[in-house]
């Protein structure tokens, strides 16, 4: 991260070497878990409009290329998409509750803020403000066709102004190209790894945060797999949206005044900000653990891990994903994954084979997983009824305890308990004598109150004698429970469950074999998705529950082919299947009113309200809503009526688009694609792949190409034109196969096994000199952390002041003794200064103050090439060698000589602490 010296944030050069030691080769960035939490950041106000928004995401991006390195050859970014039919479901689901709860929200503040004031509160007055809608960052809207200008202008300027893009290729697959954006990124690694010439030890990193991506970097079977996403933090403090001040939500405010933040009140606008920390999932850590967990002897036939590993990840659709509804007996937080697995290792000897292969079920042998399931659905379902009667009996004893242990007097006003570490400085205590008197008063009437909790009171305050009154339902123990009329856990819940559920009695063997296999077409269909690509653009499934495991009997025979030519929607006619009514105003005005007007043909479509089924769970967010699907004849026959009233803009943000190829003036395949538009010829041509890393596909002109020597325009305001352009962009297509085409799901031949990380089992057997397992940190298994005696944290706790904004966080820290730090000790007599102590940072001249966000002048010069997954096929192996970085201390500052000694201590990678202030011998500090 960018480090921070007198205030100035010292820029970050990304031409150097990975700081975690590892070089990656190809970067994803999954658009969609990056435009989503722009829209609500936790640390600062949310964007105003559609520029502010685009600036977000401009620096979340840079975030994330701050702490990963940019000279990766080949980062693809992928923002929403028009998506299969199949989750275009959900999509329609999201929005519409988004819409539904948005509006519910709205009214049930409006109310809160009536009582308030009515009461005499407090608030402050209500702003009337534009708000962002989040339904916008969906295909076809007027927004994703503006981030896809603002994504192209974003490369460009990179690839302009920053050396740490040197060599990059970056390919742009925009809201036009259809496709989710996770399995387009999956469908490029499958075509680029069924190329003769393609690196088997190419090192991928993923970003995004969907559990999902997890799975499908498993199935890429590819031996060096990094997925980066944000580190999730729980219960990060929210102003409340009536008063804004933190500390309650909206439903438990009271209307307050403003406490004073600070002494004079200058904290008052500030929100606590947590820097956004990154981790990385490493998949082949997890191949570990998996190798481990389903290794199985003495099998009928020869055990394959990575036939396995596509079991595990195909058994892991039981318990739920986009497309289906997990079954009613697998709940992934009552450990179905584990359940699955035993039954799976139980049943396996008996299958003769795996369940499936390269994305292809067999039917005979899942059937015989499931019904092993079935075998226990009642098992399950009595004791998920136990646990939580358990769970219930626990909270209630839980909140008796509390009731019972809670304080019977706590001194309010000026003698109210403080928080540690509050902001604010506790206030001079003023005319003791009346404040004690008030707080006795204030308690005797509260004691009077509760004393006799079922006695009312006159309004004097005195008991009324008039009889008791009933105790209000807030203040009793146990919570108002959905009512639940399927019982799982009693007998007849089968009868129950189909009759609630799909309005049919249990005893309807035929509809059941209906729902049973759209459920086994779906599973089919998700599975080649993940390994081979979409099956079908049309298909959905078209219930909203799933059956029951002892009901997949007979699907050994369900056929499980899908229609071929299939085609995705267009934007447009996305937008109108999964979009409210609420949000019509993204679409053309006659597309608009076939949501809104009573004589549409299409208008059940569209409710204004619908029922959300809690379906056993507690909350609203967890249930089903029960939303009519939509019946694509009956959307394209009302479309093809209003197709005429587009205008030219729309129409062309209703066509389905491509792949976008960007290059700078240094990248060996600038030259080459300048040449095409020389020639302006209109087929497309190969890439060279040893220009462009082994890059393989098509190349053909572009009509909205960024070009050198000509202006790019800035799509924001607020951002300046680049008018010094040396990069290209060109029309990029993977490389095609027969539609038939099988992609092998396994290992490729040449590719090496990342080292072990995990302990192994016959370590305490094995000789190892009685010495303890060390677990690895991070990429590098060599690496030794530092360790700080207590003499250096207590210097630590001394040197660095208490109120630096950020107490005990100190990877920000200059080290102690650098020349012009605000903490440095004074010089003693014949001491000298440590000499060139930032060598290795940018010139004099970068210390004049950050450069603003995206107006650097563009960089003609950069470091040396690194070896990147193509090279290193050319060129002899030339793996990464500690050995350059002797010269750099842990926070990447030069060290004396002198202390890159061995004196008993390595020097690391550190925590925060150990990082600010590197040890020396005998605990004394730099």
């Amino acid at each position: 991260q960018a480090k921070e010296c007198n205030g100035v944030k010292v820029p970050i050069d990304t031409s150097k070497p990975n700081p975690n030691e590892v070089e990656f080769d190809n970067l994803y960035l999954d658009m969609n878990g990056i435009i989503h939490p722009c829209t609500h950041p936790e640390d600062k106000p949310a964007p105003k409009n559609e520029d502010e928004m685009m600036v977000a995401i401009f620096e979340y991006i840079d975030r994330i290329f701050n702490i990963d390195r940019r000279d990766c050859p080949d980062p693809k970014s992928d923002p929403s998409f028009p998506a299969p039919r199949a989750k275009m479901n959900q999509q329609r689901s999201r929005r519409f509750r988004a819409s539904k709860e948005g509006m519910e929200a709205a009214e049930e503040k409006q109310k809160i803020r009536q009582e308030i004031l009515a009461k005499g509160g407090f608030l402050p007055p209500e702003e009337v403000k534009e708000r962002f809608d989040s339904n916008c960052i969906t295909p076809g809207t007027e927004f994703m066709d503006n981030l896809a200008k603002c994504l192209r202008y974003y490369i460009a300027d990179r690839l302009n102004s920053d050396p740490g893009w040197k060599n990059l290729t970056v390919i742009l697959s925009d809201a036009s190209a259809p496709g989710e954006g996770e399995h387009k990124i999956m469908d490029y690694i499958r075509r680029q790894r069924a190329q003769p010439n393609h690196d088997p030890n190419t090192h991928h990193c993923l970003c995004g945060a969907d559990a999902d991506l997890i799975m499908l970097g498993l199935a890429t079977h590819e031996p060096n797999f990094t997925i980066i996403r944000e580190e999730f933090k729980p219960n990060k403090p929210k102003p409340c949206a009536l008063c804004n001040q933190m500390g309650h939500e909206v439903k438990d405010c009271q209307g307050l005044p403003r406490e004073k933040q600070g002494k004079h009140d200058q904290f008052a606008d500030t929100l606590p900000i947590s820097e956004q920390e990154f981790i990385f999932i490493r998949l082949c850590v997890l191949r570990e653990y998996l190798e481990r967990e389903l290794t199985m002897a003495s099998l009928p036939f020869t055990f394959d891990f990575e036939r396995s590993v596509d079991d595990w990840v195909f058994m892991c659709f039981f318990v739920g994903n986009d497309f289906l509804p997990h079954l009613p007996s697998l709940e992934i937080r009552e450990g179905a994954i584990d359940r699955l697995v035993n039954i799976y290792k139980n049943v396996v000897h008996k299958t003769g084979g795996y369940l499936t292969e390269s994305g292809f079920v067999n039917l005979q042998r899942v059937q015989m997983i499931m019904l092993a399931v079935g075998e226990v659905e009642d098992s399950i379902f009595k004791k998920r009824k136990d646990d939580d009667d358990n769970f219930k009996r626990r909270q209630k004893e839980k909140r008796k305890r509390l009731k019972r242990d809670q304080p019977s007097f706590i001194p309010g006003g000026q003698f109210s308990p403080q928080a540690l570490g509050n902001r604010c400085s506790p206030q001079a205590i003023s005319n003791p004598r009346q404040a004690a008197f008030e707080m006795r008063m204030h308690d005797r009437q509260n004691s009077t109150t509760s004393a006799s909790p079922n006695t009312s009171l006159t309004p004097d305050g005195s008991p009324s004698l008039g009889g008791g009154i009933k105790r209000k339902a807030e203040d009793s123990d146990s919570e108002p429970e959905p009512e639940d009329n399927i019982r799982l856990w009693e007998t007849g819940w089968k009868q129950r469950y189909y009759k609630n559920k799909f309005d049919v009695d249990a005893s309807d063997e035929k509809f059941r074999r209906k729902v049973v296999q759209s459920y086994v077409e779906g599973l089919c269909w998700v599975l080649r998705y993940y390994y081979q690509g979409c099956a079908s653009w049309n298909w959905y499934y078209p219930f909203h529950y799933a059956p029951f495991a002892s009901d997949f009997e007979g699907i050994a025979d369900m056929p499980s082919d899908f229609e071929k030519g299939s085609k995705p929607f267009k934007p447009l006619e996305q937008l109108m299947g999964v979009f409210p009514a609420a949000s019509g105003n993204f679409l053309p005005p006659t597309w608009r009113k076939l949501m809104t007007d009573p004589e549409s043909s299409i208008i059940d479509f569209y409710p204004e309200d619908f029922a959300i089924d809690l379906n056993g769970k507690k909350y609203a967010w967890q249930g089903v809503a029960l939303l009519p699907f939509v019946d694509e004849r009956r959307l394209r026959a009302a479309l093809e009526e209003v197709y005429p009233d587009l205008t030219p803009e729309e129409s062309r943000r209703n066509s389905l688009g491509g792949d976008v190829l960007f290059v700078g003036k240094h990248h060996p395949l600038c030259d080459f694609i300048v040449e095409q538009y020389k020639t302006k010829s209109t087929e497309a041509v190969d890439i060279p792949p040893e220009l462009c890393h082994g890059i393989q596909g098509k190349l053909s002109l572009n009509n909205n190409a960024v070009l050198p020597d000509q202006v790019v325009e800035s799509p924001v305001p607020m951002l300046r034109d680049l008018t010094q352009n040396s990069a290209v962009s060109i029309s990029f297509k993977d490389p095609q196969f027969a539609e038939d085409f099988v992609f092998k799901a396994t290992v490729l031949p040449g590719a090496k096994k990342p080292a072990p990380v995990l302990k192994p089992g016959d370590w305490e057997k094995t000789n190892n000199d009685g010495r303890p397992w060390r677990p690895q940190l991070g990429f590098n298994r060599d690496r030794k952390p530092v360790h700080l005696d207590q003499s250096a944290f207590r210097t630590l706790g001394h040197t660095m002041p208490r109120d630096r904004g950020m107490p005990g966080m100190y990877p920000n820290a200059v080290p102690l003794g650098a020349y012009g730090s605000p903490y440095a000790r004074p010089l003693m007599g014949g001491q000298q200064q440590i000499p060139k102590l930032l060598s290795n940072l940018r010139p004099q001249e970068s210390w004049r103050g950050p450069t603003p966000l995206f107006q650097q002048t563009p960089q003609r010069t950069a470091g040396a090439a690194p070896l990147l997954a193509w090279n290193r096929m050319l060129q002899s192996p030339n793996q990464f060698q500690p050995a350059q970085y002797q010269g750099l201390g842990p926070m990447g500052y030069p060290q004396r000589p002198e202390d890159r000694m061995d004196r008993g201590r390595q020097v690391g990678k550190q925590g925060p602490r150990a990082a600010a202030c590197p040890p020396r011998r005998k605990g004394s500090l730099l």
